[in-house]
């Protein structure tokens, strides 16, 4: 199985037995090939109250018939997947390469075929456990990537980013206790194993967020294009050990970037995070929480800066409970926040300020069963609320039931 596929899994705790098998594995000459993937699909049913718009809530609103209740079919926060993955080792040398891409469960147009398929890794990687390993391509990023590794309802759906149906994924708890990790070219070195204790530090592309110019909607809402003058530099550091019945894992990460948005609008958007994992028995708990000055809040940048370029300080964090009861099923339950800061000079009582979210707060409840080995039932009730500066306060009741099968 692909290695972002069994962090996934692994990561989030759902007692997957597909999490220790390989993919199709094909020898091929001096190669060996791995096929591996996943195919996923919920189905959603939706209670909104809205009662203003708030730019950057979650809190899913009204469907475009103005209906506070709906139900749609839609893949969940990962989506599904068909990775090929390649591995040898040649003069002393590991080599491997990924290339995956992702096809949506849903569309909403009339056809139902509009949505493309997300193409979210595309790498080389080579080194050797002596000295570390190099990897150069598109990947998962290092900051706050094991903030979502680790969100159980990355088998699940979490929160969703349209009424019912529609998007190529879920939210699940991005925006909602970290910020989004996201797919990112980058060049990027990982130290050797030390007894537990590995570091990751990289380059990445520079991506766009936006301002917030009183543009309202969702987080994709387009407002200042924020671009990066330089690339970003992230790091990660993780300490993993186990004995007996117990184990777990430990991790700081932290993250840089200077962004422009005009001549007169520069900064450097920083992050940093800590979050622990650990396991006993039946029980699992995790906890995370991240800062950032100017990061923004659910995609790093977004809604960063006010309209002049002052940069507007976030945090927040989730805790999270598991327990496998002896059915095998997994219960989990979750509670995440979010929030965004006002920059200095912003005053809330203005409209298109106080509409900014203020806060996005999430409380999970998920059942996760092995019917086989490889096929997991998921059944899961979310509750969103997305509170604005001018204390509008929208909320999301959300229940999903579906299946996510590995390969």
């Amino acid at each position: 199985m692909n290695k972002n596929i069994k962090l996934a899994v692994a990561g989030a705790v759902l007692a997957l037995s597909a999490s220790a098998d390989a993919g199709i594995i094909i020898p091929a000459g001096d190669w060996t090939l791995d096929i591996n993937g996943n195919v996923n699909a919920f189905a959603n049913f939706v209670d909104t109250n809205t009662r203003g718009t708030i730019n950057g809530g979650l809190a899913v609103q009204k469907d475009s018939s103005g209906e506070d209740r709906n139900q749609g079919i839609n893949t969940g926060l990962l989506p599904s997947w068909l990775g090929f993955t390649g591995k040898t080792r040649q003069n002393d040398t590991d080599v491997e390469f990924t290339i995956s891409f992702q096809p949506n469960a849903s569309d909403n147009t009339a056809a139902g075929d509009n949505n493309t398929p997300l193409n979210r890794q595309a790498y080389l990687s080579f080194g050797d456990k002596s000295w570390g390993s190099l990897k150069l391509g598109k990947d998962i990023g290092i900051f706050a990537s094991n903030a979502i590794l680790n969100d159980m309802t990355l088998l699940g759906v979490g929160g969703l980013a349209v009424s019912g149906s529609g998007g190529a994924t879920t939210w699940g708890g991005i925006g909602s206790g970290y910020i989004y990790a996201a797919w990112k070219g980058q060049v990027a070195y990982t130290t050797p194993n030390f007894n537990g204790f590995q570091a990751t530090v990289g380059i990445t592309n520079p991506n766009m967020g936006v301002t917030d110019t009183g543009v309202t909607g969702g987080p994709s809402s387009v407002g200042a294009i924020l671009n990066q003058d330089r690339f970003g530099i992230e790091g990660q550091a993780n300490y993993s050990f186990a004995q007996d019945n117990f184990s777990g894992k430990l991790w700081v990460g932290g993250a840089s970037y200077k962004v422009r948005a005009s001549s007169s609008v520069e900064y450097t958007a920083s992050a940093a995070d800590v979050g622990l994992n650990l396991n006993a028995g039946n029980f699992g708990l995790t906890g995370y929480w991240y800062r950032g000055e100017g990061a923004g809040t659910t995609t790093f940048l977004a809604l960063g800066a006010s309209a002049n370029g002052a940069k507007r300080d976030s945090d927040g964090g989730y805790i999270q409970g598991t327990y496998i009861l002896p059915t095998k099923t997994k219960l989990g339950v979750a509670y995440g926040v979010s929030k965004l800061d006002l920059a200095a000079g912003e005053v809330a009582s203005s409209g298109t300020i106080g509409q900014t979210v203020k806060s996005n707060e999430r409380l999970t409840v998920g059942l996760y069963h092995p019917l086989t080995k490889h096929l997991n039932l998921v059944a899961e009730y979310n509750d969103i609320e997305a509170e604005s500066h001018l204390a509008i306060r929208n909320t999301a009741k959300q229940g999903s039931l579906g299946a996510i099968l590995f390969f």
